[in-house]
């Protein structure tokens, strides 16, 4: 394997601590609007559906961000990889801030979800980028410190993503196009900080670029994610399902073929001949469909079962925020001291499995309380398991590939979401629309008087609003439409248990990406001896690491 050519004409950069503190900086603005913009809009999903009419294709507004998002990754990683990565942060968070200004404008449900998949674009760069980026800054070894303020990020985001987005809700002046009007001013001021202190090498490559690469792996993705929707709706049998699984399974095959000839793959086939990367990709890809799945609906069921303002429902998420920051805190300092990284991984899954088990037992009369405690342990497992795969996946292959290898990882994690999201949802929505209709049946006189005639309409405040027997019924029908979904992922993770059994620990790097690569040097003595030298063709230490046994060694 080799390194893209870079700029020859430059002088490596010092990695300094007040550079490498500049550079996370911009990382973690970049982060903290994809991950306010996450929490907003989940809070306020109910009231928007609802005003919009879309309650019974709900998950349509997770799902086309996701699936945009996971359609990107492999894009951004490679091109990163060829090209270098600050441009193209620079022009996930343009898109991201474009896109939130279209949602703001939406003028029905489907243009909302074309600017959410539009989002989903930005997202999937500033998602990725950020994790490469970082690995070319800091060693292996010193990585899992970074991830404190990224877990602190996600904290502020969670506090401050529920009030905003409740704000904007509840508020009669402003309304829920604000969760994305907000998005404008957060985006300008990342990218502001990202354009001065993004300080990164740029690379040059002449290679083809793999076009029909990503048309097919483009082709398989959405057909797979059109596969299990309609198979949810339609039925698993139905025509267009067929033909989507179909597409699928050819364009699969094609991606394939395709990958296997190209010069530069989008998606290496050689990655998949590493068994650490391959393992810690498929415990992604698991723990990604059991995630989204189980956090993606809850704000909606919060806001319906408890009465709570859509402010309220999301400050009830704190608790798997509280979960993530704790385990990823005292975890870092063990993993830096002493490499030692597989057993969090066990250790997650199974908190997560635990989680999720317990979670089926919800139903409309489970206290806050409790609901708080199912969060916080499902947020300790994700806090155990999810830097820490992307941190085996990178450590597991070459410096060069690394925007490749976090790239594909996060792929598979997103697949899995997608699919999560999607069949979960399906599942979720087709229930509550039967549930729904049941209930507003059962109670028409006083659905009427309450100003309910649709389920298609249904809002938050029209629920607390209605008085029993009918407040009860349409509690029950989101309680008993949600809770069984979740013995469907029980399954899934504990394959991911086997997985995470199986999972080589391999040494952590004791040098970061950009060193290893010959771009930059940990010191100013070190870049004194590379402009000094008396070899002009020399370069700066190189770390090259063997395909097979994967443990570092230094060639001058």
């Amino acid at each position: 394997m080799h390194a893209p050519p870079t700029d020859l004409t430059a002088p490596p950069i010092v990695l300094t601590r007040r550079r490498v503190n500049l550079i996370f900086s911009a990382l973690l603005a970049g982060m903290l609007m994809a991950a306010l913009d996450q929490t907003i809009v989940s809070t306020a999903m109910p009231t928007i559906v609802g005003d919009l009419g879309g309650v019974s294709h709900m998950a349509w507004m997770t799902t086309a961000y996701l699936l945009a998002t996971t359609l990107v990754m492999p894009i951004y990683g490679k091109f990163g990889d060829l090209w270098g990565r600050r441009n193209l942060f620079l022009l996930a968070i343009g898109l991201f801030t474009l896109a939130s200004l279209g949602a703001a404008l939406s003028p029905d449900f489907t243009w909302l979800v074309i600017w959410r998949g539009v989002q989903g674009l930005g997202g999937g760069g500033l998602m990725i980028l950020s994790q490469a980026i970082i690995a070319d800054i800091v060693p292996a070894r010193e990585r899992a410190k970074y991830m404190g303020p990224i877990g602190a990020l996600f904290g502020l985001s969670a506090v401050a993503g529920p009030l905003v987005g409740g704000f904007f809700t509840d508020s009669a002046a402003l309304g829920w196009q604000w969760c994305f009007w907000v998005n404008v001013p957060v985006g300008l001021t990342a990218f502001t900080i990202g354009w001065f202190t993004l300080t990164l090498p740029r690379r040059r490559s002449t290679t083809p670029l793999d076009y029909a690469g990503i048309v097919a792996l483009s082709a398989t993705t959405t057909s797979l994610v059109l596969f299990t929707d309609f198979g949810g709706s339609d039925g698993w049998g139905a025509g267009r399902t067929l033909a989507m699984l179909a597409l699928f399974v050819v364009s699969a095959i094609a991606f394939v073929v395709i990958e296997r000839r190209a010069v530069e793959p989008i998606i290496p086939m050689s990655l998949f001949g590493n068994r650490t990367f391959v393992v810690a990709t498929a415990l992604g890809l698991a723990v990604g469909l059991g995630m989204f799945s189980a956090i993606a609906f809850m704000p909606t069921f919060l806001q319906m079962s408890s009465g709570l303002s859509a402010a309220n429902s999301g400050l009830l998420m704190l608790p798997m925020t509280a979960g993530i920051i704790l385990t990823i805190q005292g975890s870092a300092g063990f993993i830096q001291r002493t490499g030692r990284y597989k057993i969090f991984t066990v250790a997650g899954v199974a908190v997560i499995l635990a989680a999720l088990i317990w979670m089926t037992t919800l139903s409309g009369g489970t206290s806050l309380w409790t609901v708080g405690a199912m969060f916080f342990v499902l947020g300790a497992g994700l806090g155990l398991i999810m830097q820490n795969v992307v941190l085996a996946a990178q450590n597991a292959v070459g410096a060069d590939q690394i925007g490749t290898a976090t790239s594909t990882n996060n792929y598979f994690r997103e697949v899995g979401a997608t699919l999560g999201v999607a069949i979960f949802g399906t599942l979720f929505t087709s229930r509550l629309a039967d549930n729904l209709v049941s209930a507003l049946t059962a109670n028409a006189r006083q659905a009427v008087q309450a100003g309910i005639t649709s389920p298609e309409t249904l809002v938050p405040s029209a629920v607390k609003a209605a008085g029993d027997p009918l407040r009860t019924a349409i509690i029950d029908a989101y309680a008993n439409s949600l809770a069984p979904v979740f013995w469907y992922l029980v399954p899934i993770l504990a394959v991911a248990l086997v997985l995470a059994l199986f999972l080589k620990e391999i040494p952590l790097s004791e040098h970061a990406g950009m060193v290893a690569r010959g771009e930059a040097v940990e010191s100013e003595e070190d870049l004194a001896r590379f402009m000094t030298t008396s070899d002009p063709t020399a370069t700066v230490p190189v770390v090259v690491r063997d395909d097979d046994a994967r443990e570092p060694s230094v060639n001058a």
